[in-house]
């Protein structure tokens, strides 16, 4: 298995959520273990998500859990997915369906350095950079 860099989010206690929106936008298969699956005796975290993994079609790999029992949930602007590529049509669903019930804090539009581009944070809270290469 070659080396990779993907994002590992973290949620407080709606990653199943989450990682299924992402499944509907990206595609793909998501595998998911709880907590409850492996022996944490917690009946509140029984149902959380321990480990989750999207595998793309894309190639992308997002991985996510919800904040384990005892430690604190601290979400931040300390990490943002970034998605470039020169498939606009593919990138513009992604944003579209990214953008839908979120915040865009930059519109996807042409950029002085000749791409488009655009930000946006999502519904979960995660921040999104596309840009389509021209």
């Amino acid at each position: 298995m070659a080396t990779r860099l993907n994002p590992y989010i973290s949620f407080s206690d709606n990653a199943k959520q989450a990682m299924e929106f992402y499944r509907a936008v990206f595609g793909g298969t998501l595998e998911s273990n709880t907590f409850g699956e492996f022996g944490i005796p917690d009946p509140a975290y029984a149902d959380r998500i321990m480990h989750a993994q999207l595998e793309t079609p894309s190639g992308y790999t997002i991985m996510a859990a919800d904040t384990p029992p005892g430690q604190t949930h601290s979400p931040g602007a300390n990490i943002s997915v970034s998605l470039s590529g020169d498939d606009e049509p593919e990138l513009r669903g992604y944003w579209d369906s990214l953008s839908d019930g979120g915040t865009v804090t930059l519109p996807l539009e042409k950029q002085m350095w000749g791409d488009v581009f655009g930000m946006c944070t999502d519904k979960f809270g995660v921040t999104w950079m596309v840009n389509i290469v021209n």
